[in-house]
């Protein structure tokens, strides 16, 4: 059992950036995949970014590469995203989320909360 909370989400200006964080309790947390995926109003969930246990792969959107990075610290059971050069269509819930298996997805087994970015001026 993995229990995810997410922090960091807020109202921010196009062009601007956040970092996400994302903390698990469980001592099983290196053994996930760690996953961003976010959902917009009247949209369905997308895949944002996903992470190996041991950090050594990542997985991004074609929409977000280059943009954001994923990241993890298994010594403090967190995973990050940091989101730069922020565009309004970015704005949505992005939700933290753990699977055994990496891959490009939305199906995963632990989800968070979610928390709220908003690119507006």
């Amino acid at each position: 059992q993995v229990q995810l909370v997410e922090s960091g989400g807020g109202l921010v200006q196009p062009g601007g950036s956040l970092r996400l964080s994302c903390a698990a309790s469980g001592r099983t947390f290196r053994s996930y995949a760690m996953y961003w995926i976010r959902q917009a109003p009247g949209k369905e969930r997308e895949f944002v970014a996903a992470i190996s246990w041991s950090g050594g792969t990542t997985y991004y959107a074609d929409s977000v590469k280059g943009r954001f990075t994923i990241s993890r610290d298994n010594a403090k059971n967190t995973v990050y995203l940091q989101i730069g050069s922020l565009k309004p269509e970015d704005t949505a819930t992005y939700y933290c989320a753990a699977d055994p298996l990496l891959r490009v997805g939305v199906r995963c087994d632990y989800w968070g909360q979610g928390t709220q970015v908003t690119v507006s001026s």
